[in-house]
């Protein structure tokens, strides 16, 4: 028999598995590789074995031939809370993107390049690592492994529509049959060891710091839909950032991520908000129900029911307007189909990526207020690096420390990217204590953190022009150019190219085992001031904090591009400067003042853009920025 490492998952759960075959024998190979990779497993991977031993026991309870695992949870998010991290337990992956199919003989993880080099340390060999996402390379692998006349299994309230679909598509007329379960395997493989849901209080965000109160909001909507020529008697809202902007509530179910678990049907006459109501504050429950009875009076439904309630909401004459990006296939297939309306992003997702005025004040002072933090950090980094003192972790811990000192802030807005020399080649690298490499002036350093303040979130895309100097090269970068970003919302969200769009540029370039580099700011998009009668948009760089001065060759700028420095280092002067000396910083306000020195327009380009340097990353981004 095997030895305890197989027995421990598998004891309690070889009962009621006829036709599937009980647990190996010691001695043969499927248990001998159990063996051999808790034996020799490297030190920057988890041991799953014990892990998918529990899985696949589960999956002959089902009858299940292949398990199909993502990343994401039920509601589509980018970054989950640990409850919902099943792909990470699962393979000791800590990703952010990727998806697992497991048989009873294989495990297999696909993932993007971004996490390449990353999932090769993590993984111990119970897995192969799959250097793709496509969903094809995903079908013919199954279509490989699975017999004809198994079964293809999943979790529909993980899976998006077009991810449904496409799996659908795939598997097609091969004899194989993919089903929906509702209960997901992996859970029950988890067990009581899954960690518990968040119980902190859900709260209102202050009225100063909003630029509309929800009911104004809530009326934005019903207008909205009063107005399309469908028609729709309800709007159903899946994505988390969706319901806390609608309601101007926050909460912190998700690291770095102010948002709490919900869903929300609005209809024409009334607003159904799915969540843990005993989570709610005094304040924010009495806002809710300020309008009962009444229109904008809010019921508050349990979370588990709106599957229920959406069920017998479509059995009357209803149209449900629904955004098929944030809505998983499990709520998608209760509506029937001549009851949807469906367009890519719901009404509230795109009035939330558009910041009113005020928001947009916001924004622009979270970022005044952020730069002092960074120039801290800056200034820290140039005494205490040359004496050795810095290690990517502690490095990451004091710029947090940092953004938490100043006002309205509410810590960082992601785990902080702090990658040195050849970690940097890894684009969302994040140190851990006790396995970080120190920093040294010999080694080119990356750093990627954002803020979360109450005013404001700091972290389409233009991605032929950020990109141009790379492929002319025959070079790119394997992640998007920009992405919308949400004020005390999430850090990456939807965006569009209408004034009052937010989102940061950031092309880069890695090198694998020896440097990454990358200029990230945000900007708004504004009209731009002309003489013509056509309206023109440009961008409104809100970041302000100097480039490293040691890393630009102004040789290979234009005039224009330098002149465009020299302006932004102007403003980065006028705005930043008198904040550092309300907070008594002069140390760091003589910093600022030698960072931003005027270049001299003589040192423009007068040669051709040579390859893999910095400065034509940054003359780019200097185009698109409107030099």
């Amino acid at each position: 028999m095997c030895p305890p490492l197989w027995i421990a998952a598998s004891a309690l759960l070889v009962h009621g598995t006829a036709g599937w075959g009980a647990p190996p024998a010691w001695g043969s190979p499927q248990c001998q590789h159990v063996y051999l990779c808790h034996q020799y497993l490297p030190p920057t991977a988890t041991n799953t074995s014990v892990r998918l031993a529990a899985l696949r026991g589960v999956m002959r309870t089902q009858g299940t031939h292949a398990y199909i695992v993502p990343s994401t949870d039920a509601h589509m998010s980018e970054y989950i809370s640990e409850r919902d991290a099943r792909l990470g337990w699962l393979t000791g992956f800590s990703g952010s993107a990727g998806t697992a199919v497991v048989t009873q003989d294989k495990a297999t993880l696909w993932t993007d390049s971004r996490y390449w080099t990353q999932a090769e340390r993590e993984l111990d060999c119970n897995w192969e690592l799959q250097r793709t996402t496509s969903i094809e390379s995903i079908g013919m692998w199954i279509l490989k492994e699975v017999p004809v006349g198994g079964n293809v299994t999943l979790d529909p309230f993980l899976f998006s529509i077009d991810t449904w679909n496409s799996y659908s598509r795939a598997l097609h007329g091969s004899g194989r049959t993919l089903l929906p379960l509702e209960t997901n395997l992996v859970d029950q493989a988890w067990g009581d060891q899954r960690p518990l849901p968040s119980s902190s209080e859900i709260y209102s965000l202050p009225a100063e710091f909003t630029g509309s109160s929800w009911q104004e909001k809530v009326a934005g909507i019903r207008q909205q839909m009063e107005e399309h020529s469908r028609r729709p008697t309800a709007v159903l809202l899946s994505g988390l950032e969706e319901t806390a902007w609608l309601f101007n509530l926050r909460g912190d179910d998700i690291p770095y991520n102010p948002v709490f678990y919900s869903y929300t049907l609005l209809t024409n006459t009334t607003i159904s908000l799915f969540m843990d109501e005993s989570r709610l504050s005094a304040v924010a429950r009495a806002s809710l129900l300020s309008g009962c009875p009444g229109l904008l009076c809010v019921e508050l439904q349990e979370y588990g029911q709106v599957s229920a309630h959406l069920r017998r909401y479509t059995q009357d004459n209803v149209t449900v307007w629904l955004g098929t990006e944030y809505t998983t296939y499990g709520l998608y297939s209760i509506i029937p189909q001549e009851k949807l309306l469906e367009e890519n992003y719901s009404p509230v997702m795109t009035a939330k990526a558009v910041k009113n005025a005020h928001e947009q004040e916001m924004l622009r002072a979270a970022h005044v207020r952020d730069a002092v933090a960074v120039i801290q950090y800056l200034l820290w980094l140039e005494k205490t690096v040359p004496q050795g003192q810095v290690d990517e972790f502690s490095g990451a811990q004091h710029i947090d420390a940092l953004r938490w000192a100043q006002e309205h802030s509410r810590g960082p807005s992601f785990q902080s990217i702090s990658a040195s020399g050849l970690n940097a080649a890894l684009a969302h690298y994040s140190p851990s204590n006790g396995s970080s490499r120190a920093l040294s002036v010999r080694e080119m350093y990356l750093f990627d953190t954002g803020g979360q303040y109450l005013c404001g979130c700091q972290t389409q895309n233009v991605e032929s022009f950020a990109r141009r100097a790379l492929w002319n090269v025959g070079l790119n970068y394997g992640h998007g150019t920009g992405h919308g970003i949400g004020n005390f919302l999430s850090v990456h969200e939807w965006t569009g190219g209408s004034p009052g769009y937010s989102w940061p540029s950031e092309p880069g370039y890695y090198r694998d085992g020896e440097f990454g580099i990358r200029i990230e700011d945000v900007a708004l998009v504004v009209e731009a001031q002309t003489e013509s009668e056509e309206t023109f948009l440009t961008f409104e760089v809100v970041s302000l904090v100097p480039y490293d001065r040691k890393l630009i060759d102004l040789s290979l700028l234009s005039p224009e591009q330098i002149q465009y420095l020299n302006s932004y280092y102007e403003k980065i002067r006028a705005q930043v400067g008198p904040e550092l000396r309300r907070q008594r910083l002069e140390e760091e306000y003589a910093w600022l003042q030698e960072s931003t020195e005027p270049f001299p327009l003589s040192s423009a380009r007068t040669v051709a853009l040579a390859p893999l340097a910095l400065a034509p990353l940054l003359s780019v981004l200097l185009s698109g920025l409107g030099a």
